[in-house]
């Protein structure tokens, strides 16, 4: 006898919308629902599997028999099953036994389970997303510190490795556990926002979370729902912003996950020169089924409103968008323009972006991490574009590193690495990252990047520190890279705290709060990042000297800071142009012994009215080794006073 009762939660307008591939709250409706039939309290379940010949829930409360508790299809022929179960409460671990049309059985995790368990068996929980927030400020005001025109500085980490229990490192800490250490320290470092590597259910350690098996689940590894929201809520109560690692392009071939769930191709693309990807040995999303896209845009929903996170970093956004991608000749198939762009998946990009955009308007960020250039990322879907906020500068990255790593020597034959991102910096809005990607597989740690000795390699990396915090653009930062981690990024331990013991590292760290602070509180740093008007060169053709000086403006026409690289082991008096009627005075220099460097100081010299670099006047000014100096512009009162006088006149 089959003991499951008839019951709904989808209108009819539901339906429409989930076919349609336009119902974007579906979390509200498919997976398990804790509700009351005939003044019986149990749990609603629902699933699409369109092509299944019959679905059973299956558990730990009927010793996962797939006979006794068969879910019944609707009759609108949208492949739903649906069905109610009397008795059942939060913690029941179940799983859906799917009959195919060749008649196997295949269990099959929920996949719209808000909890899975943490074993081989990968259960799903009757669970909720009910939590008591207190960060009803930060929500009312994060539209301010989410917005093109702030200040962002996203330290990024992985949950599993920032830090580990001290009595048994092979055991991960809480979510609560986590907070208590992290939200004082990214505070204290003047971070804006964190970034977590994927926190949705992931069953194998190795794929840091981007080989995703429950889209809608906060892996268990680290505790409840409830104990990541209140991660969340500590973060945003320090006003500290939340972006999540989000990924749509891609997910594993596991038995229990969405691949080939009813027994057919349903969430991927049959033809595998769309529906596998060759590196990863995963599938990728079917982006041209309406289902699919009501699954997907559901689910950024859900991470934007359940957890209130205050953007998605959408991850492999080239490999959606390129037929070709880490493909050879032959092996892909030409869209009907004769092109290599997947147009079902940037269609599908642009519906994204526009619907949260459209639920949550500029309160939210989506940030696309993508290495080609591909137009128009970060613009207006009206306008063509793909919408997203922001857009990984990758470009900036790799040359950056590529530059740093040269010997200093050497460096002037590469003299246009830094000065190129200049030419294409504003035809998107820009993230800087130095990733996680950066320091794994081979790469080195960022300090071990650098050339030299000791000395060398520590002055260098905070010299690329103060050329990243001053460039145009959103700043983003690995966990350990803020105090110089020496090994490479190992997720499968804490990362090397101990080293704070050493001065040069303690001084890295400082270097780092500093710039976060000086970014937060210098308005030129950051109101016309996404704009031509708050960046100038004056010298970017020192090739033999190694020497950049560019400016950077605030929306006040005096509010000026004026950067300097030495990018040499030499000590310099260097001349530099400037306008008549400033002076200027430092307020950062890299070289400083708060910083473990050298202590150079960066002396003002001497200041002439003769014209240099075609401007008025001059400064001459020593410039410590392998640093980076920041002057701010101070207005000269007299020489104001004197200009408006002949203006009278």
């Amino acid at each position: 006898m089959n003991s499951v009762k008839t019951y709904t939660l989808f209108t009819d307008h539901d339906v429409y919308l989930f076919k349609e591939g336009r119902h974007y709250k579906l979390y509200g409706k498919f997976g398990a629902h804790s509700v009351e039939k005939d003044g019986v309290k149990g749990v609603y379940f629902s699933v699409w599997a369109p092509n299944a010949k019959k679905v059973s829930v299956i558990g730990n409360f009927n010793n996962w028999n797939h006979k006794d508790h068969i879910l019944f299809p609707r009759w609108d022929g949208s492949g739903i099953w649906e069905g109610f179960i009397a008795g059942l409460t939060w913690g029941t671990l179940y799983k859906y036994a799917v009959e195919t049309a060749r008649g196997e059985i295949l269990e099959k995790s929920d996949p719209y389970s808000l909890s899975w368990e943490q074993n081989l068996q990968a259960a799903s929980l009757v669970s909720t997303t009910w939590y008591e927030w207190s960060d009803k400020e930060w929500m009312e005001k994060r539209w301010k510190n989410n917005s093109l025109n702030a200040p962002i500085s996203v330290y990024e980490l992985h949950l599993g490795s920032w830090v580990r229990q001290g009595d048994d490192p092979e055991k991960y800490l809480n979510y609560r556990d986590i907070a208590a250490k992290l939200v004082p320290y990214v505070r204290e470092m003047g971070f804006t926002h964190v970034e977590f590597m994927p926190v949705m259910e992931y069953p194998y350690d190795p794929s840091w979370g981007y080989q995703i098996t429950g889209f809608y689940a906060a892996t268990s590894r680290f505790g409840s729902p409830q104990d990541l929201m209140f991660l969340i809520d500590e973060l945003h109560k320090n006003d500290i912003g939340v972006i999540l690692d989000w990924v749509p392009s891609h997910f594993p071939g596991d038995a229990n996950g969405i691949h080939c769930f009813d027994g057919s191709y349903l969430y991927e693309h049959e033809d595998p020169r769309k529906g596998f990807h060759p590196d990863w040995k995963s599938y990728i999303f079917n982006y041209g089924r309406n289902e699919v896209k009501s699954f997907l845009i559901s689910n950024a929903m859900f991470w934007l409103e359940r957890y209130h996170a205050d953007g998605l970093r959408v991850d492999a956004v080239t490999s959606m968008l390129h037929l070709d991608y880490s493909r050879n000749e032959g092996e892909w198939e030409p869209n009907i323009e004769g092109g290599n762009v997947n147009l079902e998946a940037k269609a599908f990009l642009q519906e994204f972006n526009t619907a949260v955009y459209k639920e949550f308007g500029d309160s939210i960020i989506t940030i696309a991490e993508e290495s080609s250039d591909f137009p128009l990322l970060t613009k207006p879907v009206h306008d063509g574009g793909v919408g997203f906020g922001m857009k990984w500068m990758m470009g900036w990255m790799h040359d950056t590193l590529d530059y740093f790593k040269e010997a200093p020597e050497n460096r002037k034959y590469h003299h246009h690495k830094i000065t190129f991102a200049s030419v294409y910096m504003y035809n998107e809005n820009y993230m800087m990252p130095l990733s996680h990607d950066e320091v794994v597989h081979g790469k080195a740690s960022l300090i071990y990047k650098m050339p030299g000795d000791e000395w060398q390699k520590f002055a260098n990396l905070r010299a690329l520190y103060v050329y990243m915090y001053t460039h145009p653009g959103a700043k983003l930062l690995f966990m350990g890279d803020e105090f110089a981690q020496t090994g490479e990024w190992n997720f499968t331990r804490s990362l090397d705290w101990h080293l704070l013991e050493y001065p040069v590292h303690k001084g890295m760290q400082n270097l780092v709060k500093d710039l976060n602070h000086l970014y937060r509180e210098e308005h030129a740093l950051y109101e016309n990042q996404f704009h031509k008007n708050g960046f100038e060169w004056v010298e970017a053709d020192d090739l033999e000297n190694s020497v950049y000086v560019y400016l950077r403006k605030g929306k006040k026409r005096d509010d000026v800071l004026m950067v300097i690289l030495n990018l040499t082991p030499n000590v310099l008096d260097y001349k530099v142009g400037v306008n008549a009627g400033t002076h200027w005075e430092v307020i950062l220099n890299s070289d400083d012994d708060r910083y473990s460097g050298s202590a150079v100081g960066a002396d003002i010299l001497n200041e002439k009215n003769e014209e240099w670099m075609r401007h008025a006047k001059s400064v001459t000014i020593q410039l410590p080794p392998l640093a980076g100096i920041i002057l701010k512009q101070k207005k000269d009162k007299k020489y104001k006073l004197h200009r408006i006088k002949q203006h009278k006149k």
